[in-house]
């Protein structure tokens, strides 16, 4: 199992554009992402923050469907 990479906010939503998720709109500091697939929809809300704590960044993970391995490739 691979350690989680440190990102900031910026970091992630681009990674999260690689693989075709959208930007739905932004509040303040956090940015709505949506990705819409055969499967159904994935949602997510990611903070503009300089560094994401691990257990946001666990969490956006699972919300998205993706992998540490396949994150850090993104990346």
């Amino acid at each position: 199992m691979s350690k989680l990479p440190v990102v900031s906010g910026k970091e992630l939503v681009n990674a999260l554009e690689k693989v075709g998720f959208v930007v739905v709109r932004q509040k303040g500091s956090h940015v709505s992402l949506q990705k819409i697939t055969s499967e159904g929809t994935y949602r997510t809300v990611v903070p503009l923050h300089t560094k994401l704590a691990k257990g946001t960044l666990l969490d956006i993970l699972h919300q998205t469907g993706l992998s540490k391995e396949e994150l850090i490739d993104l990346l």
